[in-house]
This record gives structure tokens, sequence and C-alpha cells, in this order.
């Protein structure tokens, strides 16, 4: 992955930031666009706008310009455009932000059942964007918000914001991220579904399989069953809107909860579904591994269906493949 090619060193002092990375002998003689485009992961964009800061790009001192040829060994430092400050809008009576982990260029955020990540109609406030904007302003940094990635209203768990535009573009493809999803019927073993996802026909939010939908792949274990449901492990491939929603429930096992797509609310009043964990490289902490616990009512979902004893082995299959 682009950050553990070439070294990059992260420093943040106040509101500003900057980016060190070591020319590795591969790439000897390869242009400062060339570079920082390929294994640094920058995007054109962010290239710009660091053309256009002062002293943005430089190497031993020395302002370098995109087409400027590097020598192995060599240094070279990205000034990041300053971050534009966000209206940091008043929580209006929501918990505050939940930190699981945090350096100077990320925050992993646990985020709980009933919040969505921006505002929208007929919720202006009390959003993941106000809870961070005013965790970081009172922590006297500049109040930004890039999520790396979504989680639907009601699903919990793990959420990585970067706090400036190098990191929002360079670590998504590096995440790996691990859900946790109790769905109905009896599942054994493990298995792929890849089916095509795209929106149902008349409708602004529900998602389906359907031919002409964009690919979509979700791996799945069963990790334990009882009760005629089935504790799942869910790695994707893709990240479509409800894609674990959709695909358990077009294979016949709806997550308990989701009356959105044909599961029963008899156990719990909101689909079962939980990002659990999160391994990443971050440019100022390298690689991590981020655990977010199970929220109250979840546990009581495996409590309340014998499924509790299968947590305990929980751990071991974190970090295994599928």
């Amino acid at each position: 992955m682009p950050l553990c090619v070439c070294g990059a060193a992260f420093f943040c002092g106040g509101n500003m930031r900057q980016l060190s990375f070591t020319v590795p002998p591969n790439y000897d003689g390869v242009s400062v666009r060339g570079f920082l485009r390929g294994p640094c992961g920058v995007s054109s964009r962010l290239l710009a706008q660091c053309k256009r800061v002062e002293h943005g790009i430089t190497a031993a001192g020395h302002q370098k310009i995109a087409t400027d040829k590097l020598h192995a060994g060599e240094v070279i430092t990205l000034r990041l455009p300053q971050e534009k400050e966000k209206l940091a809008v008043h929580p209006n009576g929501a918990p505050p932000l939940s930190v699981l982990y945090e350096d100077d260029s990320l925050i992993a955020a646990d985020k709980p059942a009933g919040m969505i990540i921006y505002a929208r109609a007929g919720q202006l406030t009390g959003t993941l964007r106000d809870i961070t904007l005013d965790y970081l302003q009172k922590k006297g940094e500049t109040p930004s918000f890039h999520p790396l990635y979504r989680l639907d209203r009601d699903t919990t768990g793990l959420v990585l914001l970067a706090k400036d535009r190098y990191t929002a573009c360079s670590v998504p493809p590096t995440i790996q991220k691990t859900y946790w999803a109790v769905c109905e019927g009896i599942l054994h073993g493990s298995g792929t579904i890849s089916a095509p996802i795209g929106t149902a026909s008349g409708s602004k939010t529900r998602q389906q399989v359907m031919q002409q939908g964009r690919t979509a792949v979700t791996h799945w274990q069963a990790v334990g069953s009882a009760k005629e449901h089935t504790l799942v492990r869910c790695v994707l491939e893709t990240g479509r809107t409800h894609q674990i929603r959709v695909h358990m429930a077009y294979i016949g096992h709806p997550l308990a909860g989701d009356d959105f797509y044909g599961g029963s609310r008899k156990w719990i009043p909101r689909q079962a579904l939980h990002c659990g964990s999160a391994r990443f490289l971050s440019p100022a902490g390298g690689e991590k591994t981020v655990i977010a616990p199970f929220p109250a009512d979840f546990r009581g979902l495996l409590k309340a269906l014998d499924l509790s004893a299968d947590v305990a082995n929980l751990q071991a299959f974190l970090h295994s493949g599928i």
C-alpha cells in the first residue's frame, strides 16, 4: 500500500501539517509528480493545491516543481494546504464523540444506532459531523470532517474520520473492515455472495440485486447458530449502499430487526449489524487495528438468542481469513 512503500513521516504543529517521503532506490530518477501520484498516494487535486502553498513541495529545503527528477534517499516534503474551518453546529443533546483511537491524521469513532453521518431532511443536528466538529473545536484543532466511509443510521460501530485531505485520499485503499451481523435462519461454514446491487425502481433508498447494478461482493462466515438465527462475520470487497443487508436477504437470510429487507423486529428494533473492527495504515500512526465493542442492544440480542457463548471466540475470528 502507498503508505508503507516510501516511509511516510507525518508532522502536525498547530494548524500546519506536512508529510515527508523518502525516495526508495527503485524510484531513482522518477519525477516529483510520478513519485507523489504513484507510491505515495497523493491525489492530483491535492498535489495541485500543494503547489499553490508557499514552500508546498520541497526537498533539502529547496522548492520543487512537478517535473523535477528525484534521487534515491532524497526526502521530499509536502506542506498540506490549511484545512478550511467548518462551522461546528451545536450537537443539540447528542452524545459526545466516542473515540476508540486518535492520532494526528485521523480519528476512529464508535457510532451509535440512530445517528446519521450528515444532516438531512428530518434531522439537521446531532449528526456524526456535528459531534466530530464539536470535539475538535473543544480540543483547539481546526474543525474538519472527512469520513472515509459511511454507516447506515441504525448500523453501529467503527467509522474512520480523516483530519486532512491527504489522509482522506490515501487511507481508504488500505482499510480492511470486519462486520458482525445476526441473520435469520441457520447458516453453516462460509461463502461468498457476488451479486450486483442497484437502486430499486420507484425508490430513492431501497436497494436490490439486479443485473444492471454495480458489482458487489460479500464474504461471510458463520460463527454460531441458535434459535433459528446465526451470528455471521462479513468482509466486503466492495462498499455498496446496504450491501450486507441486501446480500443476506438475497440468499434468504435477512438480518434480525431489518424489516426494510424482510427481517423481523421481534428480537431487536433495528438491523443487527455492527462494524466491529478495521485494519488500516495511518500517515501519523502507521499500521493499526481498532476494535469497536458490541453495543448493549447487540449484546442483549446475542444473550437472548443463546449466542453469547460464541462471543468468547470472536477474538480468534477477528484476524482470521475467510
